[in-house]
């Protein structure tokens, strides 16, 4: 479509008039202008009378844009100065998410962010122990403090309160494991930039790992006093006993998990994440037998009162455990018996046995040997039998005259 240009008084500044809209009583005007910079014509456009643009107001533009092309200092194009500006309109909103990104707090992170996705990508055991740590102990601490302003101060002042408040050393590495995925999270989001402060504050340290074990004597006392107490705590304490279950595993287990024919439990979920399987012993599939009359390939094997997944093991245990007297004196801990020493029973009496310790790995499903090698101290035949095999091999040498004595030089 072709216009009619109109030049202004002002020498370089023209305009055209919109064929219909009114500016006041004359049509709006359009006004562009023209000049060389570095011997190259060029035409902008600057905008419309309606927007605000008169000649003069045109020509004060095009005189900073000659002034700037003379001097070399500032913008010579209209274009050049409209880039600047989104440039500058840029740089100021980046620093504007900046400070908004640096208000934003541990507590929403870990809320609105972290959760919502560790909950797509975790068990359901792991994300509500996770939430638990925040409500009992991290909220208190860094729940109202932007992450640009936790230090490693901070963090020890967490641990702190936890070893304070009797929590173990193991409890407290776990609770700052949960703070240190947070921020590797808003990291990886853009959340966060800098260093995690974790990385800088030691990792407290104690030897917390369960020590005691049952020998098969307490181990039948307990057996016998639950099954008078709770054939259910009975059976689960069985299950562990026998077959190196967690207390977790034994909540979640489902009677499709369980084949009576080939002797084998599937474990879902289990805390390395993976799945696993769990091998009967006869007694272990005599008392299966025995529950699954009547019940659902979908049912919990030991559902609770209500139908529902148990989230906890009774104190019926431990009343029981401590009233045969299992306890009375133990100090230390890692040597009460709970629950757990069911498992830990489980694999020292393996060992005991002369399982070697891979074997034992992948029938407790630990991630790594070195959980497992806690328990080689329990193979004292194995060693006793390694020694003796050196012995012999010296003995043969020094029939042969192979073995140098110092002291005949």
């Amino acid at each position: 479509m072709g216009y009619t240009w109109n030049q202004t008084k002002h020498e370089g500044v023209r305009y055209r008039e919109h064929p219909t809209r009114k500016h006041g009583v004359r049509p709006d005007q359009y006004f562009v202008i023209r000049y060389r910079v570095e011997g190259k014509r060029r035409e902008e456009a600057l905008g419309w009378a309606s927007q605000g643009w008169t000649a003069a107001k045109a020509a004060q533009a095009l005189a900073k844009l000659q002034e700037a092309a003379r001097t070399g200092e500032g913008c010579v194009t209209l274009a050049e100065k409209r880039k600047q500006a989104e440039a500058r309109r840029e740089q100021e909103r980046q620093e504007e998410e900046a400070r908004a990104r640096d208000l934003v707090t541990f507590g929403q992170i870990f809320h609105d962010s972290y959760m919502p996705a560790a909950r797509l990508n975790k068990s359901k055991v792991s994300c509500d122990k996770e939430d638990g740590f925040y409500r009992n102990w991290i909220g208190g601490v860094l729940g109202d403090k932007p992450l640009v302003e936790i230090a490693p101060f901070d963090l020890e002042r967490l641990k702190k309160v936890m070893l304070e408040a009797g929590k173990s050393p193991k409890t407290t590495h776990y609770c700052l494991a949960v703070v240190r995925q947070v921020f590797n999270f808003a990291k990886r989001n853009g959340l966060f930039h800098g260093d995690n402060p974790v990385a800088f504050v030691k990792k407290p340290t104690a030897d917390n790992r369960r020590l005691r074990f049952l020998t098969h004597d307490e181990a039948d006392r307990l057996l016998s006093a639950l099954a008078d107490r709770s054939p259910d705590v009975h059976s689960m304490a069985l299950l562990s006993l026998h077959c190196g279950l967690r207390a977790g595993e034994i909540f979640s287990l489902t009677w499709q998990d369980v084949d009576l024919g080939r002797g084998v439990l599937t474990l879902r979920d289990t805390k390395s994440g993976k799945c696993r399987a769990a091998i009967m012993t006869d007694v272990v599939k005599d008392m299966l037998s025995a529950r699954q009359t009547g019940r659902l390939p979908s049912g919990l094997v030991f559902p609770s009162r209500t139908g529902e997944r148990i989230v906890e093991m009774s104190n019926t245990f431990q009343l029981v455990a401590d009233g045969l007297g299992l306890n009375n004196g133990v100090i230390d801990r890692r040597q009460k018996v709970v629950f757990h020493t069911l498992r830990h029973s489980f694999a020292s009496w393996l060992v005991e046995q002369g399982v070697d310790l891979y074997t034992v790995k992948e029938l407790m499903g630990h991630g790594t040997l070195a959980m497992t090698e806690r328990y080689s101290h329990l193979s004292p035949d194995k060693l006793r039998r390694a020694v003796k095999t050196l012995e012999a091999g010296m003995e043969k040498a020094a029939r042969n005259k192979k073995v140098v004595h110092l002291g005949d030089r």
